[in-house]
């Protein structure tokens, strides 16, 4: 009996998953700039505040890219998963496991951050309470919200390790960028566990973070253009594992 022939081929669910790698990419670095960058002071709650109620609609342009990267994460993985399953169904299985836990802490961050905004907002049964215990609130919950990142980052780091791995083992990328990728992966992993134990080490910020960003750019450009050779590959595979 013949096989039906798949809907989605290894070349389309390469060029989804470059297409959302460079999405949420985008998306994630808008909603750093315009929220965490230029909005909240880490240690004053007051300025905190102020920043946010002066500039709403700029938090809640931070809010829905958050939204969409959420979102587009998912759809990621969803790719990712259905371009890695013949490689070894299992790992691509766990690798899509981890990086949901990813997505929905997530989604969990952009609820604290839509509750932050709530709580600075105009709403009359806000006027009874005081103007600096919501304050205190909103800057506690947003510093919540970097918890629940510094979790989502290490969901990130142990699923892209998975999924870069089969990426190294397939060949449909060349093997020193999905190397690049491993190691940025499993880096994020360990510095965002760290930042538990040892919480000063979140002093070093963004540094460990940039080889992942420059392999998942560069990753998602690769996946875009190149996905023929990609279709290519995978045939080729297939045709040596057939009796």
């Amino acid at each position: 009996m013949i096989s039906p022939a798949p809907i989605v081929t290894p070349a389309r669910a390469a060029r989804i998953a470059g297409a959302m790698y460079l999405i949420t990419m985008t998306t994630a670095v808008v909603a750093d700039i315009t929220v965490k960058t230029s909005l909240v002071v880490h240690g004053d709650a007051v300025k905190t505040a102020q920043n946010i109620a002066a500039a709403k609609g700029l938090y809640r342009l931070g809010i829905a890219c958050d939204i969409i990267t959420s979102a587009g994460v998912v759809v990621l993985i969803w790719a990712l998963y259905v371009l890695l399953r013949p490689v070894s169904r299992e790992l691509a299985l766990l690798g899509a496991f981890l990086r949901m836990a990813e997505a929905a802490l997530s989604f969990v961050m952009v609820l604290h951050g839509a509750y932050a905004l709530r709580l600075l907002g105009d709403s009359a049964y806000l006027q009874a309470m005081d103007p600096a215990h919501l304050q205190l609130l909103a800057h506690s919950v947003l510093g919540a919200q970097t918890t629940v990142q510094n979790l989502m980052f290490v969901m990130l780091g142990l699923g892209s390790s998975v999924f870069t791995f089969l990426l190294f083992r397939s060949a449909y990328v060349p093997r020193t960028l999905a190397a690049l990728g491993l190691l940025g992966s499993l880096l994020l992993a360990t510095y965002a566990f760290t930042i538990f134990i040892q919480p000063a080490s979140a002093r070093f910020g963004v540094l460990p973070m940039l080889p992942l960003g420059l392999f998942e750019v560069t990753l998602g450009f690769w996946l875009l253009f190149g996905a023929g050779r990609i279709e290519r590959r995978a045939a080729s595979a297939a045709s040596v594992s057939l009796p």
